[in-house]
């Protein structure tokens, strides 16, 4: 029988991934980053104060920086073997939280874009679509992929209404089919506007719902936070091989 101590901090056990929500109020549907059941693993949210969607995307507020390592470290203190985030502008934090903490950490799914970019040939380019383009600025991007071996395409949501009015104006109702249908035809467009595109990555956390259409409309591979989180989680609880030989 092996021996357990009691984890000072911990109110449960069993977490596998924490996830650090930012202070919104947006429906969480199932294939979202913010729903326990998108994962087929015990997750441990914690949601950090004053990080809100203003202070996030508009501002960049790196005042914030404390509070965010702050609530990191508490994730860290419960057992959980992993940090994520929910919104891809996370990516300003994502530097300070890794050297604050012990354990892996991935803020963005804009840390895909390497891994992404080494599968592609280099006449081949990433489609990425955001939640807000205007704010996805080349200083943010040339955090998650510097020296970038290929080129980027981004399109945003921010004017496609109804995805803008529960995610980013938090509106309490959201339309996952009108949200699907305005995602996929701008999937479409990007595709269309740069055929060289090989491989889209869907930037918000709200955006894995959405991925099984996005591939079927465009014929591209389509990465997102649940592809990140699910490939460091499983390299995190790595299983017993078992059969015949």
């Amino acid at each position: 029988m092996a021996i357990y101590k009691v984890r000072p901090q911990a109110e449960s056990y069993g977490h596998e991934i924490g996830i650090l929500l930012i202070d919104c109020r947006t429906p969480f549907i199932p294939g979202d980053v913010g729903n326990a059941s998108s994962y087929g693993y015990p997750v441990l949210y914690r949601t950090v104060p004053d990080v809100t969607l203003d202070r996030l995307i508009e501002q960049g507020d790196l005042s914030l920086t404390e509070k965010v390592i702050e609530t990191a470290r508490a994730l860290e203190a419960s057992g959980v073997r992993a940090i994520a985030s929910d919104c891809g502008y996370m990516m300003h934090f994502q530097e300070q939280v890794a050297a604050a903490v012990s354990i892996p950490v991935m803020l963005s799914s804009l840390q895909q874009l390497p891994f992404m970019a080494s599968l592609l040939g280099p006449r081949q380019a990433i489609g990425i679509i955001c939640a807000n383009r205007r704010r996805l600025t080349d200083a943010l991007l040339e955090k998650a992929y510097p020296n970038g071996r290929i080129a980027l395409h981004v399109a945003g949501l921010e004017n496609c209404p109804n995805f803008r009015a529960p995610i980013l104006d938090e509106t309490d109702t959201l339309d996952s089919d009108a949200i699907e249908a305005e995602v996929v035809k701008t999937a479409e467009a990007l595709c269309e506007a740069h055929p060289q595109i090989g491989a889209i990555l869907l930037e918000c956390s709200n955006l894995p719902p959405y991925a099984h259409a996005v591939q079927a409309a465009t014929g591209r591979p389509v990465f997102d936070f649940l592809t990140m989180i699910d490939h460091v989680g499983a390299a995190c609880r790595r299983r017993i091989y078992v059969g015949s030989y």
